[in-house]
């Protein structure tokens, strides 16, 4: 029997309390042997209540939390993500770091070094990559079994996350978010569609502030050119419409085949052919189905984070690579610094490949 592994959190806002209560589920559920030990975040009064509701110590500083850890995930706003990671490399620890993975590429880069320097273990927040939805997604690309794809249409819409569920105020600060919709939720898309699709050859972009936050994008357009040819249109919007959730809805044109997606965890995919319309489910792993969550809209938004938490987890561990790592993570960074290299230039052509 080994002790739990002790987790930290550096951060303890929205997208921190997903991931522990996650976490606690799993804990629950006897498929990790981890603990919360302990956390940190700047307002004190937020650190307080989490601190409480995890069970863990709260700290009194970044630094406070790695000594008491052995594995710390990074949950501050986006420019708090370097100096996080710094201080839990320099302590040899497992680094879970949201995404995205800082404000712009030339920082990105700067953490990724600071960590490969440490050799320490380093998952990503790109959650998208253990989606039923999207695995199976991959799976129908792979196969060939609607043909080649011949066009993507992708959109990706939520509303201003400065208010609703989740009051993120430091969203509309450049210098606290670097920029908008794009980096920090389009670059979920990026990875997705890197993943499923390939590698991309160039990029054509435009981006307007329509809520007249400087520096924070809040619609943009993309055209990317894969490498084999393929075309995706990517939009990306931060709207005022309360009532509308997050959400992703992706058209896939394939020689032989229509695919339409607009749930971006479990589905279903919608299939048409000469032969009909099939709506292929795509189920979550029963054991991620089992672990306890709190009930109603806070576990829906909860379970996509469960298995992302186990692998990290599991790969620390056991001490294997965690994936995805900052290889996929800087990849995803270089296609959205692309992005807005070209809409600077009035959307001329940035060549990669990325």
């Amino acid at each position: 029997m080994r002790d739990p592994l002790r987790l930290g959190f550096i951060g303890t806002g929205v997208i921190a309390s997903a991931h522990a209560l996650s976490l606690r589920g799993l804990i629950e559920q006897g498929l990790i042997a981890a603990d919360i030990a302990a956390v940190f975040d700047t307002d004190p009064a937020r650190c307080a209540r989490f601190a409480e509701r995890s069970g863990a110590v709260a700290a009194t500083s970044a630094g406070d939390v790695v000594d008491r850890s052995d594995a710390v995930y990074v949950c501050t706003s986006t420019a708090g993500h370097l100096e996080a990671v710094r201080a839990a490399a320099s302590k040899g620890r497992a680094i879970f770091c949201e995404k995205p993975l800082a404000r712009d590429l030339t920082e990105s880069v700067s953490l990724a070094d600071v960590a490969a320097e440490a050799g320490v273990p380093v998952q990503v927040g790109l959650v998208l990559r253990t989606a039923p939805v999207f695995r199976q997604l991959a799976a129908i690309i792979a196969d060939g079994e609607c043909g080649r794809p011949m066009a993507v249409v992708w959109r990706d819409d939520q509303f201003f996350p400065v208010q609703g569920h989740y009051a993120s105020t430091w969203r509309r600060d450049v210098e606290q978010a670097g920029a908008g919709a794009l980096l920090e939720h389009s670059i979920h898309d990026v990875d997705i569609m890197r993943a499923v699709f390939g590698s991309v050859a160039s990029v054509s972009a435009t981006t307007a502030a329509i809520a007249g936050y400087e520096g924070i994008e809040d619609s943009a357009s993309a055209l990317l050119s894969l490498a084999d040819g393929l075309a995706v249109s990517l939009v990306s919007v931060w709207h005022q419409v309360m009532a509308r959730p997050s959400t992703r809805r992706v058209e896939v044109l394939c020689e032989r085949g229509f695919l339409v997606l607009e749930d971006d965890f479990t589905g279903p995919i919608s299939i048409q052919t000469d032969d009909g319309v099939e709506l292929r489910e795509c189920p979550a792993p029963g054991w991620v189905m089992d672990v306890p969550v709190p009930s109603g809209r806070i576990g829906l938004a909860v379970r996509p984070y469960i298995e992302e938490n186990r692998a990290f987890v599991d790969a620390v561990l056991g001490g294997s690579t965690p994936h995805p790592g900052l290889d996929e993570a800087i990849a995803a960074h270089r296609v959205v610094d692309a992005c807005y290299r070209s809409a600077a230039a009035g959307g001329s052509v940035v060549a990669g490949p990325w």
